[in-house]
C-alpha cells in the first residue's frame, strides 16, 4: 500500500490544537513574550541567590556593570547573572513547543542525530575556521564608518569598549574553578540557550515565512549577529551563524550547531586562560584583533570549506527520515 507522509505537526493532528497551522510571525510573536518571561524570572533567581549567597543586594548591580570590581563577590555574581539571564531566554524556546503542544524533541530535532561523530566533526570544523575568521575580525574592527555617522561610530565604540572591559572581567580565570564556571556560563548555556531561540525557533519560522531555506538562513544569521549590538564584530558572527544554520539545516538536529557553538566559546575561553597562566607565547594576545598570516588564513579557508563540503555530502545522505513524520495509509481510490 502507497504510504504518504504527514507532518505530526499539523494541527488537525494534534488534539486541542485550532484547525490551521500557526503562522511563523506568531510563532516568533510568542517566543519573544516567552523569551521575555523567562528571562525576567531568571534574572529574579539570579539577584535573589545573589542577595542570599553572595551578600550582593539588586541595587549593587547597576553600579557593578559599570565597576564590576567593586564588590569582593562581584564576579561570582555578574557570572551567575549572566548564566541564569541566558537559561532564562533558552527556556522560552523550549516552552514555545509546549504551548503549541508539539513535542520538544520534534520542535528541535526534526531528524534524530545520524551519528555522534557528526558533534565532533563541528566542533573541528570551528577550529579550522578559526584561522580564516582572523583576517575577517581584524578588517571588521576597523571598519570606519562615513563622515554622517561619525557620531554613531563613536557611540557605537564607546558601548563596545565598555562591554570589553566588562567581558575582560568576567574572563580573569585566577583559578582552574573560575574557568569551570565560566565554561558553563559563557560557553555551556549560551550554545544550549541560543541554539534553541536562533536556529530551532527563529530559522525554521523564517524559512516557512519566505518559503525559502536559504533566505531563513540568512536572516537568522543576520538576526544573530546584530542582536549581539557589537558593529565592529558583526560580519564575524554573521559568518558565523551562516555556519550554524547550514549545520542545522543539513543535520535536521539542534545538538548540531550547539556542539559548534559550544566548540567556539570554549575554545576562546580555554586560550584566555592558557595566556593568563603564561602557558602560551608571551607575544600571543588572545584579545587582539589581529589577523594571522595570510597562508595560514588561506589554508584554513581551504580546509573549512572542503570539510563543510563533506559534511554536507554526509549529512544529507546519512540523515534519518524525519521523525516529525507519521506514516499513513493512502485513501483506496473508490470503485
Amino acid at each position: 500500500m502507497t504510504q504518504i507522509y504527514i507532518p505530526l505537526n499539523t494541527p488537525a493532528l494534534m488534539k486541542g490544537l485550532p484547525a490551521r497551522p500557526m503562522h511563523p510571525l506568531l510563532q516568533l510573536l510568542l517566543l519573544v513574550g516567552l523569551a521575555i518571561a523567562g528571562v525576567s524570572l531568571a534574572s529574579f533567581l539570579a539577584l535573589a541567590i545573589a542577595q542570599l549567597a553572595l551578600g550582593v543586594s539588586a541595587l549593587d548591580f547597576s553600579a557593578l556593570t559599570a565597576n564590576p570590581g567593586r564588590h569582593p563577590q562581584g564576579w561570582a555574581a555578574l557570572m551567575l547573572f549572566q548564566g541564569l539571564s541566558l537559561a532564562g531566554i533558552g527556556a522560552g524556546a523550549l516552552v514555545l513547543p509546549l504551548v503549541l503542544r508539539q513535542p520538544v524533541s520534534r520542535y528541535f530535532a526534526p531528524r534524530r542525530l545520524g551519528a555522534a561523530w557528526w558533534l565532533l566533526a563541528a566542533g573541528l570544523l570551528i577550529l579550522c575556521l578559526v584561522p580564516a575568521l582572523s583576517g575577517v575580525v581584524a578588517w571588521n574592527a576597523g571598519v570606519h564608518f562615513p563622515a554622517a555617522l561619525h557620531g554613531f561610530e563613536q557611540w557605537a565604540r564607546a558601548n563596545e569598549d565598555q562591554a570589553a572591559d566588562l567581558t575582560k572581567f568576567l574572563t580573569n580565570f585566577s583559578t582552574p574553578g573560575r574557568l569551570l564556571a565560566g565554561l558553563l556560563a559563557i560557553a555551556v548555556v549560551p550554545a544550549v540557550a541560543e541554539e534553541l531561540v536562533f536556529r530551532g525557533v527563529l530559522q525554521p519560522n523564517l524559512q516557512r515565512w519566505f518559503n525559502s531555506r536559504h533566505v531563513g538562513i540568512w536572516l537568522t544569521a543576520a538576526t544573530f549577529s546584530a542582536i549581539h549590538v557589537q558593529f565592529f564584530g558583526f560580519v564575524p558572527r554573521f559568518l558565523l551563524g551562516l555556519v550554524l544554520g547550514y549545520l542545522y539545516e543539513w543535520s535536521g538536529n539542534i545538538l548540531v550547531p550547539m556542539a559548534a557553538h559550544f566548540t567556539q566559546n570554549a575554545f576562546q575561553l580555554i586560550l584566555l586562560y592558557l595566556a593568563q597562566g603564561r602557558h602560551l607565547p608571551s607575544s600571543f594576545d588572545p584579545d587582539a584583533n589581529q589577523s594571522l598570516p595570510w597562508p595560514t588564513m588561506l589554508l584554513s579557508a581551504a580546509l573549512s570549506a572542503g570539510l563543510l563540503y563533506w559534511l554536507h555530502q554526509r549529512m544529507t545522505a546519512d540523515a534519518l527520515p524525519p521523525t516529525d513524520t507519521l506514516a499513513a495509509p493512502a485513501a483506496s481510490p473508490q470503485p
